[in-house]
């Protein structure tokens, strides 16, 4: 899929929201400024949350939490975490009892804790645009088609 423009982005962000359930993890591959978290942004925009989105590179997690959003969802970013144990300890699994993850930088973790994701991937193209390629996990196999 060929992305052109931020607002294109936030619009795919919106759909993968109307599909997101408790329990599901979402990777986001790509270089810096590829809109990781342009997309995460129109996820958490279609989840219900109108404030700004700030990257949650310092803060590693971001949590968000009804009622501005629909189901909980933690934000991560696994940029700065140099090891997977530093990972296990921000508790994520407890974060997918009730809620989502929305996970930049994910291979700072395991290949094996993405194998149920909806893992996508952004490449910038020289033109400016944005080619999004994704993997889906056996949880996301019915709801997310291939375009």
């Amino acid at each position: 899929m060929i992305i052109s423009s931020e607002i294109e982005t936030l619009q795919l962000g919106q759909k993968i929201a109307s599909v997101l359930s408790v329990g599901d993890k979402i990777s986001l591959t790509g270089s810096l400024g590829a809109g990781k978290t342009t997309l995460a942004r129109g996820i958490l925009q279609g989840l219900g949350f109108t404030e700004e989105v700030p990257s949650p590179s310092f803060s590693i997690v971001q949590q968000y939490e009804p009622p501005e959003v629909r189901l909980p969802v933690a934000h991560v970013d696994f940029y700065r975490i140099e090891e997977p144990n530093e990972a296990r300890e921000l508790g994520l699994d407890d974060i997918l009892l009730d809620g989502a993850i929305i996970a930049e930088w994910p291979d700072r973790m395991p290949d094996v804790y993405w194998d149920d994701a909806l893992q996508i991937t952004i490449k910038v193209e020289e033109e400016g645009t944005r080619k999004l390629t994704w993997k889906r996990g056996q949880a996301w196999r019915e709801r997310w088609p291939l375009i």
